[in-house]
C-alpha cells in the first residue's frame, strides 16, 4: 500500500514539473511559429497533453486480450471527454472565482469566444456522432464514420490555424535558455519533447497507483475504467489551465481543454469505433450525454457576459458528482 501511494505521489511530481515545462516551452513554440493564442492553446497544446490518455486505450486494445482490454480501453475514450467537460472545464472558472476572491485577478475570463464556440461545435457534432449513430451501424459504415472523423480533425485543425485570434504576446524565457531571449528552435522542442515524455511517464505512473489502490481497498475495476484513469490522464489539460489561468492567459487555458475536447471526439474515438465493439450503453453511455450536455452548456452561456463565464464554466463539476454518484451506488449494488 505505501509503495503504491508513492507512486501517486511521484506521478502527480512528474505531472506538475512537465506541465510547467510544456506550457513555457508550448507558448514559446506558439510565439516563435507566428501563430495566434488559439491555435496554440487548441492545438498544439491539446495534441500535445492528449498523448496520455490517447495511448492508454491503443495499449488496453492492442496488448490486453478479451473484453478486459476492451473495456478498459472504451471507458478511457468516453472518459476523456467528459472529464474535460466536466472536470477541467469548471477547474477554469473554481480558479477565476478563487483568484478574484483572492484579488489576484479580474471576475472577467477574458477567453477567446470565437475559438472556444468552434471548438465546442466541432465537439458537440463529432461525439454525437460517435454516440448515437456508430453503435447501430455495421463494421463498414463504422470505418467511413472513422475516416470522416479523422477528416473532420485535420479541417477543424485548418480551421483553427486561419481562424481570427489575438496575436501570441511576448512569452516567459525559456525554462531551458533562461538568459537567452531568442533561443534556437532545438532548444525549445528539445523543452516540449522533454515535457511530453515526464508527462507520459507521469500520467502512467499516477495510473498505475490509483488502479494498485482501488483494487487493494476492493473498487470496482469499472470505477477505474470509466472514472478513475481519466482523471488521472486528464492531468496535463487541467494543472496546464490552471497554470495559464492563473496567470492571466485565458485564451490559452480555455483552448488547452476545449481543443483537447475535439481532439478526444475524433481521434481516440475513431480508433476505438474500428478496433472495438463500441457498444455503448449503461454508464458509459451517460458519460457520454453528461459531457455533451455540460459542453453545451458553456456554448449557451459564451454567448452570455464574460462576467458570467466563470461561473457557467463552473456548473459542469455538478454533472461529474452526479456521475461519481452514480457509479458508486451501481457498485455497491453489485455487491
Amino acid at each position: 500500500m505505501i509503495f503504491d501511494i508513492g507512486l501517486l505521489i511521484v506521478g502527480i511530481i512528474f505531472v506538475l514539473v512537465a506541465s510547467e515545462l510544456f506550457t513555457n516551452g508550448i507558448e514559446t513554440l506558439g510565439h516563435r511559429l507566428n501563430v495566434s493564442k488559439n491555435f496554440t492553446g487548441s492545438v498544439l497544446a491539446a495534441v500535445g497533453t492528449a498523448l496520455p490518455e490517447t495511448l492508454i486505450p491503443i495499449i488496453a486494445v492492442i496488448f490486453f486480450s478479451g473484453n478486459k482490454g476492451q473495456d478498459i480501453g472504451v471507458g478511457a475514450i468516453l472518459g476523456a471527454p467528459f472529464m474535460l467537460s466536466t472536470l477541467a472545464f469548471p477547474l477554469i472558472g473554481i480558479t477565476v472565482l478563487i483568484g478574484y476572491l483572492l484579488k489576484k485577478r479580474s471576475i472577467v475570463l477574458n477567453a477567446e469566444t470565437t475559438g472556444l464556440r468552434r471548438d465546442l461545435t466541432f465537439f458537440l457534432f463529432a461525439y454525437s456522432v460517435a454516440l448515437f449513430v456508430v453503435p447501430f451501424e455495421s463494421h463498414s459504415v463504422r470505418i467511413i464514420t472513422a475516416l470522416f472523423l479523422l477528416i473532420l480533425y485535420v479541417v477543424y485543425v485548418f480551421q483553427t490555424l486561419k481562424g481570427e485570434s489575438e496575436d501570441m504576446e511576448a512569452t516567459e524565457h525559456l525554462i531551458f535558455a533562461p538568459k537567452n531571449p531568442h533561443p534556437p528552435m532545438f532548444i525549445i522542442l528539445s523543452q516540449v519533447i522533454v515535457s511530453l515524455v515526464l508527462m507520459v511517464v507521469g500520467a502512467h505512473t499516477f495510473v498505475h497507483g490509483v488502479e494498485s489502490v482501488s483494487l487493494l481497498i476492493g473498487l470496482d475495476p469499472l470505477i477505474f475504467s470509466l472514472l478513475i484513469a481519466p482523471i488521472a490522464t486528464e492531468l496535463p489539460e487541467k494543472i496546464n489551465s490552471i497554470t495559464w489561468v492563473w496567470k492571466g492567459k485565458d485564451t490559452l487555458a480555455v483552448g488547452n481543454v476545449a481543443g483537447a475536447m475535439v481532439f478526444q471526439s475524433t481521434i481516440p474515438v475513431s480508433f476505438g469505433i474500428v478496433f472495438t465493439d463500441w457498444n455503448i450503453t449503461g454508464l458509459a453511455l451517460v458519460s457520454g450525454i453528461f459531457a455533451i450536455v455540460s459542453a453545451f452548456l458553456v456554448l449557451t452561456l459564451s454567448y452570455i457576459d464574460r462576467k458570467y463565464f466563470a461561473y457557467g464554466f463552473s456548473l459542469g463539476i455538478l454533472f461529474f458528482i452526479g456521475y461519481v454518484f452514480l457509479v458508486l451506488n451501481d457498485n455497491i449494488s453489485k455487491f
